[in-house]
């Protein structure tokens, strides 16, 4: 039996790194997670030891995911309070090399299914008056050469935050966004990089943060919760970046 504080959560991409974090994070405070991702596996052991966590494969571009996404939270526990848009791929390559399967991957993944999973949830948020939280990118707010496409659908994200953060206002629902930056995830392996050319990408990344290292994904999870509490009624259409500095360095 819930306590009558606790929260129903969906988390996108919960399977490794930010995704995984954060439903740890909301798990361990008492909150009910969904936990959404691809892979079985992955999602199985982000639900290891935490009862609190149902897993549920989807693939969030499906274009039956948004409504089953919602239909399973609602169906297993009456209710949704959070959203978490976390779910992302990384693709890069210059102008000159557009690979437009890929553009058009990363595009569905990380702008498409945000969209359309905010518009299946919306009615549910506004019935808590609850929270979605889209995380995005530091690298958004600045130019990232050879990820171009990567960093636009991320800073298109965060324009959608702050619309929807004044347009979802009279109904109670807050939007905000967390926009990491460099951090250590599978997401460079996940593109196929080289350990050579993670490392690399590494290096510069930390040479370019003035904290002087990569950030963990429970930092990142730290501030997606702390961005849901009641305390933090007062911040809607906030982008706030976890970053280590690098960008107003």
């Amino acid at each position: 039996m819930e306590s009558r504080t606790s929260r129903v959560v969906v988390v996108t991409g919960a399977g490794t790194g930010i995704g995984r974090a954060t439903a740890h994070t909301f798990a361990d405070a008492g909150d009910a997670v969904v936990a959404v991702g691809r892979r079985p596996a992955p999602l199985a052991e982000t639900a290891a030891g935490r009862p609190g966590i149902v897993p549920l494969t989807a693939d969030v571009t499906a274009p039956d995911a948004p409504a089953r996404i919602v239909r399973v939270a609602l169906d297993r526990h009456g209710r949704l309070d959070v959203l978490v848009n976390n779910a992302g791929v990384a693709g890069g390559g210059p102008l000159a090399e557009l690979d437009e399967d890929a553009a058009r991957r990363q595009l569905e993944t990380n702008l498409l299914a945000p969209l359309r999973l905010a518009h299946a949830a919306v009615a549910a948020l506004a019935e808590t008056r609850g929270v979605l939280v889209n995380v995005t990118t530091s690298v958004g707010m600045r130019a990232w050469p050879g990820s171009a496409v990567y960093a636009a659908g991320k800073a298109a994200l965060d324009s959608l935050t702050r619309s929807w953060a004044v347009e979802l206002a009279p109904r109670g629902v807050r939007v905000v966004a967390v926009a990491p930056g460099a951090v250590d995830t599978p997401i460079g392996a996940h593109r196929g990089l080289s350990p050579e050319r993670r490392a690399a990408l590494r290096d510069w990344q930390v040479a370019h943060t003035p904290a002087g290292r990569v950030g963990r994904p429970a930092e990142v999870a730290w501030a997606i919760r702390r961005l849901c509490d009641p305390e933090a009624a007062f911040l809607t259409g906030v982008v706030l970046p976890v970053d280590g500095g690098a960008v107003v360095a």
